[in-house]
């Protein structure tokens, strides 16, 4: 069984000092070093919280949370990141702004961070959009904090933009890092990242993008697979080709559902717009041709029930390797016959794997806390080791 010692003696191993005072836009940006610092601080922390150690190294200060589109677990687990570590969670709702009334992005990034330690931000509607706003808005806060507006610099944490959806991805890899028993044990698995059917359009790219740029860091065999005409960013593709040929492992494509599930140990079936798309919908929306929208969303609609086929079923399931792969989803998934007549999973998998896909979800508190004490702090093993001593004798007591 392992103990904070054993979290703090790794920290000490690994170099992570860029994290310190830095954003986390993609996961792509960061080292090994930094991924395996994430992952590290986030298992100390829960093992803290486990053990009734305080985890408070705040004393004051604000996580300032915006989301541009729906979210329960991330809204949920950014607010429990920040609370875990002691900041109070402000956010902003831009229709009770005066974004309206013509706020300038300069001007909101300023006056909503007088006192915060940190933004997280959600903008993943429009392709070439979520990341220019993030940018947009730290830039902000830098010349604020240098101009002598701002007395710190938060840091951002990326709560997913239209390229990546870090935290949901480093979540999905410390629970696969946990299933698996280590990070050793990871080389040569084969995780098929695939498109599946979902009676909805214009789903994030940024799930899939995240999870190829993330998890051919790790010498894996990752296959992505999705009906032709449903592609990624070409850029991203990239990337994951990179990471697989420096890790060791690989990257695939494939057209076919069944050749990604074969013998594979993870799976992981989520739908997605196209790429090609996602960006005539946001030249719509850029040009205000709001019956182009309509049409289009009647055309992509029309083109995913083609491919109804492409679902997690339990026949698809019993090809993996034993018949056992992991199951995994982001939530919520189009569950067929409950949440709609026909959808990305049979019910008796999703529900076979209901407790796990949980555990999954539960790890992202931590990351996001991981990210911002990282972000914050510049040597966070001695902060850690603060904390065990300071409680050592109330938990012996």
């Amino acid at each position: 069984m392992k103990t904070l010692q054993d979290y703090i003696d790794k920290l000490n191993s690994l170099n992570f000092k860029e994290m310190y005072n830095n954003d986390f836009f993609w996961t792509w940006d960061k080292t090994d070093d930094e991924l395996e610092a994430v992952f590290t601080v986030a298992d100390a922390l829960r093992f803290m919280r486990e053990h009734n150690i305080s985890t408070k190294v705040f004393e004051s200060g604000l996580g300032i949370s915006i989301f541009r589109d729906n979210s329960t677990r991330t809204r949920f687990s950014f607010a429990s990141a920040c609370n875990l570590l002691g900041l109070e969670v402000q956010d902003l709702d831009e229709k009770k702004s005066q974004i309206a009334h013509g706020e300038t992005v300069r001007e909101t990034a300023n006056m909503v961070s007088f006192m915060a330690d940190v933004i997280g931000i959600r903008d993943d509607m429009y392709i070439g959009k979520g990341h220019a706003y993030q940018k947009e808005f730290m830039d902000s806060v830098t010349e604020g904090n240098q101009d002598g507006i701002l007395e710190q610099r938060p840091t951002l944490v990326n709560l997913q933009c239209d390229v990546d959806h870090p935290t949901q991805c480093m979540a999905d890899m410390l629970h696969i890092i946990h299933e698996f028993g280590g990070v050793e044990n990871l080389k040569g698995k084969k995780i098929a990242m695939s498109w599946a059917y979902s009676p909805s359009y214009g789903k994030p790219l940024s799930v899939p993008q995240g999870v190829i740029g993330l998890m051919t860091r790790f010498g894996m065999d990752v296959v992505l697979a999705h009906p032709d005409g449903y592609d990624v960013m070409p850029e991203v593709e990239e990337i994951a080709r990179k990471n697989a040929q420096a890790s060791g492992g690989s990257f695939t494509k494939t057209n076919s559902m069944e050749e990604a599930f074969k013998d594979a140990d993870i799976v992981y079936p989520k739908s997605w717009a196209p790429f090609a798309a996602m960006e005539k919908r946001t030249n719509l929306y850029g040009e205000g041709d709001f019956d182009g929208i309509d049409k289009l969303e009647k055309e992509l609609l029309a083109q995913n029930a083609e491919h109804k086929d492409w679902a997690c079923t339990e026949e698809l399931m019993k090809t993996t390797r034993n018949g056992k792969a992991l199951y995994l989803h982001c939530l919520p998934a189009d569950i067929t016959g409950v949440s709609c007549e026909t959808g990305e999973v049979d019910a008796s998998v999703f529900d076979r794997y209901r407790i796990p896909l949980y555990k999954e979800a539960s790890f992202k508190p931590y990351v996001i806390a991981a990210m911002i004490m990282l972000s914050k702090f510049e040597n966070p093993q001695d902060i850690l080791k603060k904390l065990e001593v300071k409680a050592a004798p109330r938990i012996m007591a």
